[in-house]
């Protein structure tokens, strides 16, 4: 009949989700990710006004590929401050998922 039916089960793919994050000045900027095994996804960021054009979305950027490279992590880009970033600085263009 149909053969959908005769598969074996596919193993659980564990997905983490969180953000890294940096405080200034009382305020909070942060950018998400999701971590599926050897993969760190940079979803999307964050960054309070007051905080704007001081850094920030770069700080929490190049904190994030570091953190990928010490782990020996592949990243995938959705966030384009992400993007911006490694356009700027393409020591890191090794770690993007092409």
């Amino acid at each position: 009949m149909w053969e959908i039916f005769n598969r074996k089960p596919q193993t659980k793919q564990l997905v983490t989700k969180g953000r890294f994050e940096m405080e200034r000045d009382g305020e909070l900027g942060f950018l998400e990710y999701t971590l599926s095994g050897h993969v760190l996804t940079l979803l999307h960021s964050e960054v309070p006004e007051k905080l704007r054009h001081h850094g920030v979305g770069f700080a929490l950027a190049e904190h994030a590929l570091k953190w990928a490279r010490e782990n020996h992590m592949k990243v995938d880009i959705v966030c384009p401050i992400v993007e911006e970033y490694i356009d700027k600085h393409p020591e890191y263009s090794d770690l993007v998922l092409r």
